[in-house]
C-alpha cells in the first residue's frame, strides 16, 4: 500500500505541497489530476525518494520512504516502474537494448535478459520492433518501449507522469488502454495527468490537486 500522511514539501520559501493525505491500495488504478505546477510530479519524486518532505510520512509497503538512506533507495526503486512524458529512451540503442539496459545495470544474466525483454515488448505490442532504434518509432511506440522498460523488473507499482503529454489523441488512448491492461494484470498504477479526456477514459478513483492541496 502507498500512503501519504500530512506531507508538506517546500522548495526554499515556496510551498509546493501542503498537508497531503491519500492512500492507494494494492492493485488500484489511481489518477492524480492537476494543472502543470500543481504538485503532481513532486508527489512522484517523494514516492521514489528523490525528494524528502519537510513534514509528514511517505509510506510504500514496508518502507517509510522519507527515512530511507541513499544506499537503500535502489531496492525501493526496483519495486516502482516509472514512465515519463519525454520517454527518456537511449537514442543509440534499439528497443530491445533500451529495455535490456534496465536489467544490465542490475547485473542480471544474459539468459534472464534474453527471456524477459521479448516478453515485455510482446506485452506492449512491439515484439516485431525489437531491432528498431527510437528514431524509427512513432511517439506512441516510443512510449510503449518506455512502459516495457518500466515493467521489466515486474514492479508492484507503475507510476506514469503525464505519459500522454507528447502524443496525439489516438496514441494517447492506446497508452491509457495499455496502462489499464497492466493494472488488470495486478500491477498498481498511479497516473498523473491534466488531460480531462484521459481522466474520463480511465474512470477510476481520482484525486485533484490545486496549488499544492488536495481539493477533491
Amino acid at each position: 500500500m502507498i500512503a501519504f500522511h500530512n506531507v508538506t514539501k517546500k522548495y526554499g520559501d515556496t510551498r509546493v505541497l501542503e498537508d497531503i493525505n491519500f492512500k492507494a491500495a494494492p492493485g488500484e488504478f489511481l489518477t492524480v489530476v492537476g494543472r502543470s505546477g500543481a504538485g503532481k510530479s513532486t508527489i512522484i519524486k517523494l514516492l521514489i525518494g528523490e525528494e524528502k518532505p519537510q513534514r509528514g510520512r511517505v509510506v510504500f509497503g514496508p518502507y517509510e520512504v522519507n527515512k530511507l538512506k541513499p544506499s537503500e533507495l535502489p531496492e525501493l526503486r526496483r519495486k516502482i516502474g516509472i514512465v515519463f512524458q519525454d520517454f527518456k529512451l537511449l537514442p543509440t540503442k534499439t528497443a530491445y537494448e533500451n529495455v535490456a539496459f534496465a536489467l544490465e545495470v542490475e547485473g542480471r544474466s544474459d539468459e534472464e535478459i534474453g527471456e524477459l525483454v521479448p516478453q515485455m515488448l510482446d506485452l506492449v505490442g512491439l515484439y516485431d520492433k525489437q531491432g528498431c532504434f527510437p528514431h524509427e518509432l512513432s511517439g506512441g511506440m516510443k512510449q510503449r518501449v518506455a512502459i516495457a522498460r518500466a515493467m521489466v523488473h515486474h514492479p508492484s507499482v507503475i507510476v506514469a507522469d503525464e505519459p500522454t503529454g507528447n502524443l496525439d489523441h489516438d496514441n494517447a488512448h492506446e497508452i491509457v488502454n495499455l496502462l489499464l491492461k497492466i493494472n488488470e494484470l495486478g500491477t498498481t498504477v498511479i497516473l498523473a495527468t491534466h488531460n480531462q479526456d484521459i481522466i474520463k477514459r480511465v474512470g477510476r478513483r481520482t484525486i485533484k490537486i490545486e496549488n499544492g492541496k488536495i481539493t477533491e
